[in-house]
């Protein structure tokens, strides 16, 4: 077999699980994947019934500045999340199938972008709603979505290396999250915040993609040079680590489960 019919086999395995994983989630649901849609728009709803009133002098459209980060944020943490557990899940295909364990990853995170696809659908009605200008900058959003898809492909392979060996890494990684959204800005002005706390914030990756995606939706402005280097850096850097963590302990993946 050639390395083009490989990969299409492969393409489909991923689409066959990300299928799977999708009807599993919403097997027991009325409304299906009308969720991924209604999810973020009641999340925004309720946010913004608390902390509108609070950041209105300092945020402009809030609705459209929590949605917009929360998004990203749902991406990250449905990815990562899923795919941590994703070769546990699946040992037994893992064991009876010849197919590279990364495929069982990609389709996990390949997974949280389908979601984010129904959930863009809610966001762009809420940005006719909420009356957002539409930019030419709005082109570059789906390169900022990419980036921080790569981001949390390496986060993935990292997480789904680690859950193997340490299955405490699930509640360990719960609370990193939390900590991790509230220095993501999500729902407040980062700018309003000085020393240690700030400078954790500007120097956190995921804020970078969310206050980058503000800027090109809200503001209509392009990342700054450095906004680009500090995505592309991370995207790339926190990938290849991850590809080289999930690659050094293979053979002790397959031992192990």
């Amino acid at each position: 077999m050639d390395k083009a019919e490989e990969r299409k086999q492969y393409w489909f395995v991923i689409k066959e699980l990300t299928g799977r994983e999708i009807k599993r989630k919403y097997s027991r649901s009325y409304l299906g994947i009308v969720w991924s849609v209604l999810n973020p728009l009641l999340s925004m709803a309720i946010i913004s019934l608390i902390f509108s009133q609070i950041f209105r002098r300092s945020i402009e459209n809030f609705p459209i500045y929590y949605l917009t980060g929360n998004i990203l944020w749902q991406l990250f943490t449905g990815a990562t999340n899923s795919a941590m557990t994703t070769l546990v899940d699946n040992k037994t295909l893992l064991i009876k199938v010849k197919f590279p364990m990364q495929v069982f990853i990609f389709a996990r995170v390949y997974t949280a972008l389908v979601n984010l696809g129904y959930s863009l659908v809610a966001y762009v009605v809420m940005l006719f709603v909420f009356k957002v200008t539409p930019s030419w900058t709005m082109i570059f959003s789906p390169v900022i979505i990419f980036l921080s898809l790569i981001f949390s492909l390496g986060i993935s392979y990292i997480l789904a290396t680690a859950y193997v060996f340490f299955g405490d890494v699930k509640h360990l990684y719960s609370i990193i999250l939390t900590l991790w959204m509230y220095l993501s800005a999500i729902f407040y002005p980062a700018d309003q915040l000085k020393g240690f706390i700030h400078t954790a914030i500007i120097n956190n990756p995921l804020f970078n993609y969310i206050d980058s995606m503000r800027k090109v939706i809200m503001l209509g402005q392009l990342p700054t040079v450095s906004d680009i280097v500090r995505m592309v850096v991370w995207a790339v850097g926190v990938y290849l680590i991850g590809h080289h963590i999930f690659n050094k302990h293979k053979n002790g993946i397959m031992q192990k489960i």
